[in-house]
C-alpha cells in the first residue's frame, strides 16, 4: 500500500509541476461551455432542423389522418414512422420509445379526430347561418392532437415539429369550413334560387364567426416522459456535461506526456529495479489522474451552477443529480485514464502522444455529440457515433441531467466505460509485458 501511495504522490508532484499542461485541462474546458453556451442559448431558438424522424400514431383511422400523414409526408424536414418490425404503432410503445431518446418525436391523431372535425364544421356553417340571434347548436371543445417529445431535444427542434403540425392542421380546418359553408350555402338558398338577399340571408357576423372560430383541432405539446415534472432541455444542459467529457478526455495529452517523460529520462528504468511492480506504478497513475479529471468535472458544474446564470443563461439543475453524475464521473475519468496510458504506451515521441492523443479525442468528441446533438447528424454518422466514449458518457449525462434518471438509468454507460478502460489498461500492460516502447 505504501507503495501505491508514494506512486501518487510522485505523479501528482509531477502534475504539479506542470502548471501550463494543468492550465489548459481547467482552462480550456471551461471557456468552451461558456462561449458555446451563450452561443447556443441563442442560436438554437433560431435555426432550423433536418431529417429529424417523427412516430405518427393513427387512433384515428378517418380522413384526417390520412390528410395528416400525406402533408406531413411532403415536409422535406421531417421523415414519418408509422410502423415497426410491420406492425402499426400504439401510442404506449411509441411514448417508450422517444422517451427512450430511440426517436425524437411521435404525433398521436386522437380517435375520432375526423368525425369532429366534419361535425365541428358543420355547426359553425349551420351557426353562420342563424345569424347573431341565431340558435346554433352548442360547440364542443377542440381536440386535441398530442405531439410528445423526446427531452434532450432542444427546443427549435420542437418548434419546427409543432410549426409544421399546425400549419397542416389550419389548411384542413379551411378545406373542411369553406366545404361546409358551401353546403349550407346550398341548402339555404337552393341550387337554383341566385341567392336572394331576402332569403335567409348570410350575415357579415355570422361569416366571421364562422370562419374566425377557434379552430376545431389543436396541437398539445408533451414530454414522452412518464413523471409529472421534466425539466426540458437547454443549452447548458448539453453542453456543461459534453464539454465536462471533453475536458476530462484530454487528459490523454499530460497522461501519455508523463510516461514518455519518465521513458525518455530513465525514471521508469529506476522504477523498475525497485521491488515495485509496474501494476502498481499504473495504478498509482491511474488514481492520480482520475482524481484530475473528478476536480475539472467539478469545476464544469460549478460553472454551470453558479457562473452560467449571471450570463443569462438557464441554472444547471443538481438537486438529486449528483451521486449519479459523480459515479458516472468516475467511469469516463477512469475511460480517460486509460486511454491516455494506451497512447503513451504506444507513441514513440511526445510529438506522436500529443497529436494523435489531441486528435483522436476531437474526433470522438465530434463523433458523439459533444458540438453537434448526434439526432441532426446524417443517418451514418448516427451510426458511427456508437462507437465513441463520449457517446457513452453524453448519453449518461444526459439522461441523469434532462430526464432526470438514476444510477439504475446510466448502468448501461457506465459499464461501457468501464470496458473501455478495461480494454485500454489490458492492451497497455500486455505491449508493455511483450517488451515493447515502454519496455526499451
Amino acid at each position: 500500500m505504501k507503495q501505491f501511495w508514494a506512486t501518487l504522490g510522485k505523479d501528482l508532484l509531477v502534475l504539479r509541476r506542470d502548471r501550463a499542461g494543468l492550465l489548459v485541462l481547467f482552462f480550456m474546458p471551461a471557456v468552451l461551455v461558456l462561449v458555446v453556451s451563450l452561443v447556443q442559448n441563442n442560436v438554437l431558438e433560431t435555426t432550423g432542423a433536418s431529417g429529424l424522424r417523427v412516430l405518427f400514431v393513427d387512433a384515428d383511422g378517418g380522413p384526417l389522418a390520412q390528410e395528416v400523414r400525406d402533408r406531413l409526408g411532403s415536409v422535406r424536414t421531417l421523415q414519418l414512422v408509422q410502423s415497426l418490425d410491420s406492425k402499426p404503432l400504439s401510442e404506449a410503445t411509441a411514448r417508450r420509445l422517444v422517451a427512450g431518446g430511440d426517436y425524437q418525436f411521435g404525433i398521436v391523431i386522437p380517435p375520432g379526430a375526423s368525425k369532429f372535425l366534419q361535425e365541428r364544421s358543420r355547426a359553425l356553417a349551420r351557426q353562420a347561418f342563424g345569424g347573431p340571434g341565431g340558435d346554433g347548436p352548442q360547440l364542443a371543445a377542440a381536440v386535441p392532437l398530442t405531439v410528445f417529445f423526446d427531452p434532450t431535444v432542444e427546443g427549435v427542434f420542437r418548434t419546427a415539429v409543432t410549426s409544421s403540425l399546425k400549419q397542416v392542421l389550419l389548411g384542413i380546418e379551411a378545406e373542411q369550413k369553406a366545404k361546409e359553408l358551401t353546403r349550407a350555402m346550398q341548402a339555404a338558398f337552393g341550387p337554383r334560387s341566385g341567392f336572394p338577399g331576402s332569403a335567409s340571408p348570410l350575415g357579415e357576423d355570422g361569416l366571421h364567426r364562422a370562419l374566425a372560430e377557434e379552430g376545431p383541432l389543436s396541437v398539445r405539446e408533451q414530454s414522452a416522459a412518464v413523471e409529472r415534472e421534466r425539466v426540458l432541455p437547454n443549452a447548458v444542459q448539453q453542453n456543461v456535461p459534453a464539454w465536462a467529457l471533453f475536458g476530462m478526455f484530454f487528459i490523454v495529452v499530460p497522461l501519455s506526456g508523463a510516461l514518455l517523460r519518465e521513458r525518455q529520462q530513465g525514471t521508469l528504468q529506476r522504477l523498475r529495479t525497485l521491488p515495485v511492480s509496474y501494476g502498481v506504478v499504473l495504478l498509482g497513475k491511474i488514481a492520480a489522474f482520475a482524481a484530475v479529471c473528478l476536480v475539472q468535472f467539478s469545476l464544469m458544474l460549478a460553472v454551470g451552477k453558479f457562473l452560467l446564470p449571471l450570463l443569462g443563461t438557464p441554472e444547471l439543475d443538481l438537486h438529486g443529480r449528483l451521486l449519479p453524475a459523480y459515479a458516472l464521473a468516475l467511469c469516463a475519468a477512469l475511460a480517460a485514464t486509460g486511454f491516455g496510458l494506451l497512447v503513451g504506451t504506444v507513441a514513440r515521441s511526445y510529438e506522436q502522444a500529443s497529436m494523435f492523443g489531441a486528435v483522436s479525442v476531437v474526433v470522438a468528441a465530434a463523433l458523439g455529440g459533444v458540438m453537434v446533438p448526434v439526432y441532426v447528424m446524417p443517418r451514418a454518422m448516427q451510426a458511427i457515433s456508437v462507437v465513441s466514449p463520449l457517446a457513452w458518457g453524453l448519453d449518461g449525462f444526459l439522461e441523469i441531467f434532462v430526464r432526470g434518471g438514476g444510477l439504475d438509468a446510466v448502468v448501461s454507460n457506465a459499464l461501457c466505460l468501464l470496458a473501455f478502460f478495461g480494454a485500454t489498461l489490458g492492451l497497455a500492460l500486455a505491449m508493455f509485458r511483450r517488451g515493447s516502447d515502454l519496455g526499451r
